[in-house]
Formats: C-alpha cells, sequence, structure tokens
C-alpha cells in the first residue's frame, strides 16, 4: 500500500482529499501547516507528497524547497494544490521541481489521475528500459496516449534509393527519423576523402536524434544502404516529449545516448586494433545487427567499400583480408557477398 502525505491547512479539504485517497486503498498522512508536513515528510518518506501553496509559516514553496535539499526526500513525486487564483503562478511550481499540479476545487476522478499517473512515471523510471521501439512506446505513454509507433504511423515518409543522401552534416536538423523498413549509416568524411562510419541503423531504429537534442547542426551524414523507407517525426513533437517531464527528458537521453559507449569502443577498435581485428569486428558488429533468421548462415550484404569504411581500413586491404579469412574457413565468399560460416572464431579475433 502507497502512503501519500496530504499537506494542506484547510481542514475541510485536508479531510476531504484523506477521505477520497483512504478510500482508494491509499495509506494517508496529514499536516495542517508546513512545518508539520516538512518534519512527516522526513521521518516517514511517503510515496507520493499533495501540498497546498498558500499556507501561513512556510508556504508550499518552502516545502518543496526544504524537502529537495534533503537527500532522503528529494525524489518524492510532488503535487501542488493551488486555487484559481493562484493559477498564473504554477509555472514557479513547476520550475521549482514539482511533478505536478490541481486546481482548485478539482474532482476526486482528477485528484486520482493525477496521482495514478504520477506513480506511472514512477515506476517507469525504476526499469531499465530497452533501447528499442518497446522502451520508446513505454516512455511515450507516460505523457501521452500516443506511442511514437503511432507518431510514425501518422507522419510522412520518404523513401529513399540506395547510396541517397538523408542528411548532410552541417545541416539543421527538423525531425526525428524513425526507420519503417531498410539499412542506414552515417559517416564523417576526412579532409583527404576518406569516410569513417559513425553508427549503423536497422528496421526499427531512431535516427537523427543527437542533433535533436544538442540543439545544434548534424555532425555526420547519413545515407541509405538500401533501398529505405523513413517516417519523419517533427522536431516539436520530439521536444514535446522530452520537454513534458524532467525524469523522463533525463531517461530517454540517457536511453538514446547508449551507443555511445559502443562508439567510443568502435573508434579505439579502428584507432589501435590490427587490420585482422578491425574486419573481424566489422563483420561480427554487422552480423549482431542485421542477422535476423538464425537458422541460415548470415550473409553480408553490403558494398566491400561500405564494409572497409565499416571496418576503418582501405578496399585493398579489406579484400586481401576476406580472402585470408576464407583460407581460414571463417567465412566464405559467393556471388560477391560474404557469407560468415564461422562467428565465434571471428569473435576470438576480436579479443
Amino acid at each position: 500500500m502507497k502512503t501519500i502525505l496530504i499537506i494542506e491547512d484547510n481542514e475541510d479539504i485536508r479531510e476531504n482529499v484523506a477521505e477520497i485517497l483512504t478510500l482508494s486503498d491509499y495509506k494517508v498522512l496529514t499536516a495542517a501547516n508546513g512545518k508539520e508536513g516538512i518534519d512527516a515528510a522526513q521521518k516517514t518518506s511517503p510515496d507520493l507528497i499533495i501540498c497546498d501553496i498558500m499556507m501561513p509559516g512556510i508556504d508550499g514553496y518552502g516545502v518543496l524547497h526544504v524537502l529537495h535539499k534533503d537527500p532522503s526526500t528529494q525524489n518524492i513525486p510532488f503535487i501542488f494544490l493551488t486555487s484559481k487564483s493562484e493559477r498564473s503562478d504554477f509555472r514557479a511550481a513547476m520550475e521549482l521541481g514539482a511533478d505536478d499540479y490541481i486546481t482548485k476545487p478539482f474532482a476526486g476522478n482528477e485528484l486520482l489521475n493525477a496521482i495514478e499517473g504520477r506513480f506511472r512515471k514512477v515506476e517507469i523510471m525504476k526499469k531499465t528500459l530497452s533501447p528499442d521501439m518497446a522502451g520508446l512506446n513505454e516512455l511515450r505513454l507516460t505523457v501521452s496516449k500516443k506511442t511514437l509507433q503511432q507518431l510514425a504511423e501518422e507522419s510522412n515518409t520518404n523513401t529513399y534509393k540506395k547510396k541517397q543522401l538523408i542528411y548532410k552534416e552541417g545541416n539543421n536538423p527538423h525531425y526525428l527519423y524513425f526507420i519503417l523498413k531498410g539499412k542506414v549509416k552515417t559517416f564523417k568524411t576526412h579532409d583527404d576523402g576518406k569516410d569513417l562510419v559513425m553508427d549503423l541503423y536497422n528496421t526499427g531504429d531512431f535516427m537523427g536524434y543527437i542533433a535533436l537534442l544538442e540543439g545544434g547542426s548534424y555532425k555526420e551524414t547519413a545515407e541509405a544502404m538500401e533501398e529505405t523507407e523513413l517516417a519523419l517525426i517533427p522536431r516539436k513533437e520530439f521536444e514535446d516529449l522530452i520537454g513534458s517531464n524532467p525524469d523522463i527528458s533525463r531517461k530517454f537521453i540517457s536511453l538514446l545516448a547508449r551507443n555511445l559507449v559502443d562508439k567510443e569502443t568502435q573508434l579505439l577498435g579502428i584507432a589501435y586494433n590490427t587490420l585482422r581485428k578491425k574486419v573481424a569486428e566489422a563483420l561480427v558488429s554487422l552480423q549482431k545487427k542485421y542477422h535476423t533468421n538464425k537458422n541460415e548462415l548470415y550473409q553480408v550484404d553490403i558494398s566491400r567499400d561500405d564494409l572497409a569504411t565499416i571496418a576503418g581500413t582501405a578496399s585493398e586491404s579489406l579484400i586481401r583480408t576476406l580472402s585470408d579469412f576464407k583460407s581460414e574457413n571463417l567465412i566464405d565468399i559467393k556471388s560477391g557477398k560474404v557469407i560468415i560460416i564461422d562467428e565465434k572464431k571471428l569473435a576470438n579475433l576480436i579479443r
């Protein structure tokens, strides 16, 4: 049973709220002023606090300020009660760190919906979300009735041919891209004309979000590796999602930034690995990314040039290494396609 602390100087409102919550199977604690409320919160660590703004002595702003300074209470969800005449001040409350506000007078279902919504968000924040559509949908459902899948379905779609650019380094972002079908690579081009592949994307992946989060321009170029269909989610939809709640924003950034560690590992490998390790790592990473039918051997269905840029080596060096791998029965080459025969041995070359 979850515990809710009500801090309200009006006895009638305090008792009315307590009755509604008790009937809804919550354990209820009450405090008649700000000081009592702070003491109760610090002693009991309730699951949620409902606090009036205008109170004698320490007002609601003061209560929130004190509790946010205390590590033991700073993460407790906090909902303000405010009268209609004070509604213009609610922005100050949200900027101080309140999670929500309810305008008096309010209906019982309005109060319960706000509480239940806040508890759902808390549960989401405690979970380790998968870095895929399911995880992103779960986040989206905490702030909207629409999932990102629905947003993608309702958004405009564009089809890109193989080798066609989707966005270019230096351009300003206008969309969050969702891959409905196909494969995409992002890369940076050196002054000498050589490309370095930064990331690979597959059906069901989002892309282009780093520039949106940074509020800057694209730091890389995106190109379709095969015929690809993308949903274009407008920038405002993305900003509404991450701007709706600070906790959701932090979680969303954490969720989408997990691949940064993989990028660092990739770049270190390109810089310091031997040629054999580079090529082996490129093949293994492609298999992990794109191999869907585990009952069949994986065929690397990309050009030699693309494979060379992913490995961070020259095409000639790649071809020689692939020939060595074939003679060692690690791969086979048929009709120009590389077929991975022994993934385990390739993986062992990376270690």
